[in-house]
């Protein structure tokens, strides 16, 4: 707040005691640095919307979870944390893009809010089962944003293997990526096989277990 009145004052002084405009004209910065080709820079920008997508459709699982008629907070949980890290990720790919220098334009298109394309499911396993096939689309189209930053062409027609980024995304997203897959794998194989045994008793003592509570 102190920063904000101190350059409002600072307008005042610009604008009535020396009679000129505080405006400060735009700079020419060499662009050379900026090597990203268009192809593998549209790609990112894709999965920056999809990781958007992904936090939105998170985010309705755990609000069908958290209605009062469903009442399983161990699951509403376990997807409002997954949305959070998808968001996450989004925004790690935006600032990779800041770095990188090409993120000038068109910054509004990265973060379209799109409904979510599912709102209700039957039970637990049904949703894991669904955040599983979702988590597995993210993987796969990471993979193809590497393919596509390893073999584009740059502006000049030559071939452009952004080693960077592809190292950022196969060390960094790709692993949690395959450990994330396990764990809700693993998740719906265990809530399968107790409500097996226990029908739906199985899943309200696996959303307590996803609590951390011990029955």
């Amino acid at each position: 707040m102190k920063i904000y009145l101190a350059i409002v004052v600072l307008l005042a002084v610009c604008s009535s005691a020396f009679g000129t405009q505080c405006n400060v004209n735009p700079v020419n910065i060499p662009k050379q640095w900026i090597t990203m080709s268009h192809g593998c820079r549209s790609s990112v920008r894709q999965q920056i919307q999809m990781e958007v997508s992904a936090s939105i459709q998170y985010l309705a699982m755990g609000a069908h979870f958290s209605r009062d008629s469903v009442n399983r907070p161990g699951f509403a949980k376990l997807f409002f944390d997954a949305s959070s890290e998808e968001r996450e990720h989004a925004m790690k790919l935006i600032e990779y893009l800041l770095m990188r220098g090409e993120l000038t334009t068109n910054v509004t298109s990265l973060i379209t809010i799109r409904p979510p394309e599912r709102k209700h499911w039957a039970s637990g396993v049904e949703a894991l089962e669904d955040a599983l096939k979702m988590e597995t689309e993210v993987t796969k189209a990471i993979k193809n944003v590497i393919i596509k930053c390893e073999s584009d062409r740059d502006g000049q027609g030559h071939e452009n293997n952004d080693y960077h980024l592809v190292d950022y995304l196969t060390g960094d997203f790709l692993e949690e990526q395959y450990k994330g897959q396990r764990d809700l794998a693993g998740k719906a194989s265990t809530l399968k096989k107790m409500m097996e045994r226990h029908s739906s008793l199985g899943e309200f003592i696996f959303d307590k277990k996803l609590l951390g509570m011990d029955i």
